[in-house]
């Protein structure tokens, strides 16, 4: 097998910044930007922000626990890199791409990509109301709410979970749609929805219940209307350690107490 050149990626944390010193000293690299692999050292957020930087490249990520929950990482170790990246299973994931439209009177829209999940959250005192849409289909006429996110599989266990939803096993062509703290209707607890779906949020009173949409970390405020869908044309790749692959580790937290 062809060795590939390795690059490196930190946190500031401090953790982060000692194991990559030791790391780099230990093992040939080059910059991340000239890489055919990438090692980041942190947590989620370290590898949420390399997926979306390197997602042009298609170049596979490495991540090793630096960080505090590191869902998205492997366990930290200095030894044997290069064969644990040569034996690594990949993992292929396709964002969500958010399409919002501000309430400026202009049409303005702004586009981000979302790896984890895209959230609707309201912005004031008041609860926002929502109306939500199915390829084409009002699903619900009005949603009374702090907020509704939808969530792939890979962000199944980020916030959908905190917001009671369900986990979606990797391999899976599914998405999360999750309601905020639902007032009404309040028996509503989300559903499951097809990769291939295209869902919109119109924001209804939207001035005087002000709502903000996130995609990942890219946050647009005051939106009138949201647009998302699954982008099959961009793609990302995580590299895991076979025992400790992200299938198993999605399974198991469905049992945990």
């Amino acid at each position: 097998m062809t060795r590939r050149r390795i690059g490196f990626v930190a946190s500031d944390a401090p953790e982060a910044e000692e194991a990559l010193a030791r790391l780099t000293d230990r093992y040939d690299s080059v910059p991340p930007e000239e890489s055919d692999v990438i090692v980041a050292l942190g947590g989620d957020g370290l590898m949420l922000e390399s997926l979306h930087k390197h997602m042009d490249r298609h170049v596979p990520i490495y991540g090793m626990n630096r960080g505090t929950i590191g869902f998205l990482m492997n366990e930290y170790s200095e030894d044997n890199l290069v064969e644990r990246l040569q034996r690594a299973d990949l993992v292929r994931l396709h964002p969500l791409r958010m399409v919002a439209e501000r309430m400026n009177g202009q049409g303005e829209t702004q586009t981000a990509l979302a790896i984890n999940e895209v959230s609707l959250l309201r912005e004031s005192r008041q609860a926002a109301k929502i109306r939500v849409s199915i390829d084409g289909v009002v699903r619900l006429e009005e949603m009374i709410c702090d907020g509704i996110l939808m969530a792939t599989p890979a962000g199944s266990t980020a916030y959908n979970l905190s917001a009671h939803g369900p986990i979606i096993p990797i391999g899976a062509p599914l998405l999360a749609l999750t309601p905020i703290s639902a007032f009404r209707p309040r028996r509503w607890r989300g559903a499951l929805l097809p990769a291939k779906a295209e869902v919109q949020f119109d924001i209804l009173e939207a001035r005087k219940r002000p709502v903000s949409a996130t995609a990942d970390y890219t946050e647009v405020r005051d939106v009138t209307r949201v647009t998302v869908k699954e982008d099959r044309s961009l793609t990302t790749d995580l590299l895991f350690d076979p025992e400790h692959n992200l299938e198993e580790r999605i399974l198991k937290e469905q049992f945990l107490p």
